[in-house]
């Protein structure tokens, strides 16, 4: 149980950041691991956006900022984020290169704590989640801001703006329950050739708010071939009524099988877009996204992640705001067995695109198609409520 209300003691907060997380995203590398990997993500022109992901969760306390004393790795592992939002902050560990790597987010775990924070707020994906365990284990609570392209993992909360909830609960001295989260991860480079292979590596405690902390990633195809096959009827009658509309296919088993209905080559883990039933272009990236979809029609045709219940923000991150944006609510073909849905045991879908103008718009009541000529009415949440509705 976590209980940090005692008079005149400021909350020590630890903070990480890996800078460099879900830089693949975008460009549809299926990662950030490994010094090649970051090199030819920058080359190609991503956008290192675990800062600004932070920075949605930091927003959170800011009302409380006086009752807080952050403790950061230099530069963007921390430092420049604590100094632009007015924190009073410690510098406690200092990479040496400006391009860091695995061993800087475990120096910087263990320094703080050796500065004996009260928790540790970190920003990554599993990679980081992995360091961060390494180092941690269980001796102090943590909180993940999912900022990579894989969360597969229970410590991390549900959205940037979810964690700020939960962590302005911790500081304000509200009791808060925790518990072992299971930290996970995928072999990167068999995830690059559609195949997942995710492993426990350890567990951290969290603290636990069941409406903002997401459940381990449920993993494997869906066994149930005829629910499939009326889903993927009902999607591919709807592709021929639209001959001159692009279909951008995201990606996850459901909508693969989709496009094995098709006779299309689906790219599992990557967004596929396609016309009139022929392959337009397969792994696009966030930006080839842009320039294929501008000035035309277009439906998107999404699955959730099974026991989690995220649409957008998860694997699909080419899927990008400025995209979401161009497309009208009753454009998303959203698609799903009831045993997937059944499993959610009733939390509602998230949306987690980094714009919340864009969570807004898509949260509320969604269709979600079920069978042939079967839909299902399901609320998509709206984690991103503003500031002044959360102090």
């Amino acid at each position: 149980m976590l209980n940090q209300s005692k008079p005149n003691r400021l909350f020590k907060l630890g903070l990480l950041v890996n800078p460099y997380a879900g830089i693949g995203g975008a460009l549809a590398l299926k990662g950030s691991d490994g010094v090649e990997i970051r090199e030819k993500a920058l080359a190609l022109g991503a956008e290192k956006k675990a800062l600004d992901k932070t920075r949605l969760t930091l927003e959170h306390i800011l009302p409380i900022k006086d009752q807080v004393q952050l403790y950061v790795a230099s530069g963007e592992m921390g430092e420049t984020l604590a100094k632009d939002m007015g924190f009073n902050y410690s510098v406690v560990y200092q990479p040496e290169n400006t391009q860091t790597e695995s061993q800087d987010s475990e120096a910087t775990a263990k320094a703080l704590l050796a500065h004996q924070v009260d928790l540790i707020l970190f920003a990554g994906g599993d990679g980081t989640a992995r360091n961060v365990c390494h180092v941690v284990g269980n001796s102090v609570p943590v909180l993940g801001v999912p900022a990579g392209c894989k969360i597969h993992s229970a410590v991390y909360a549900i959205t940037p703006a979810a964690a700020g909830r939960v962590l302005k609960q911790v500081i304000k001295g509200e009791i808060v329950s925790v518990s072992d989260a299971e930290v996970m991860d995928i072999d990167e480079a068999l995830f690059r050739k559609g195949k997942v292979n995710a492993r426990q590596f350890g567990e951290m405690q969290v603290p636990t708010e069941l409406r903002y902390i997401q459940a381990v990633k449920m993993g494997g195809k869906e066994s149930d071939e005829l629910v499939l096959a009326d889903i993927a009827a009902h999607i591919i009658e709807i592709i021929e009524d639209n001959p001159e509309h692009l279909f951008i296919m995201g990606s996850g088993s459901t909508v693969e099988f989709v496009m094995q209905e098709l006779g299309i080559e689906n790219t599992l883990l990557g967004v596929d877009v396609i016309k009139n039933r022929q392959l337009l272009a397969s792994d696009v990236t966030a930006s080839e996204l842009l320039i294929l979809t501008m000035n035309q029609s277009c439906k998107l045709v999404l699955t959730l992640i099974g026991g989690q219940g995220h649409i957008i923000g998860r694997g699909n991150q080419q899927l990008s705001a400025d995209f979401l944006k161009r497309l009208d609510k009753d454009n998303i073909l959203l698609v799903a067995t009831k045993t997937k849905l059944s499993n959610l045991s009733g939390r509602p879908l998230i949306v987690d695109s980094g714009d919340t103008h864009v969570d807004l718009q898509l949260s509320g009541l969604i269709s979600i198609i079920t069978g042939y000529h079967d839909q299902v009415l399901y609320p998509i949440a709206n984690l991103n409520l503003s500031i002044k509705d959360t102090v």
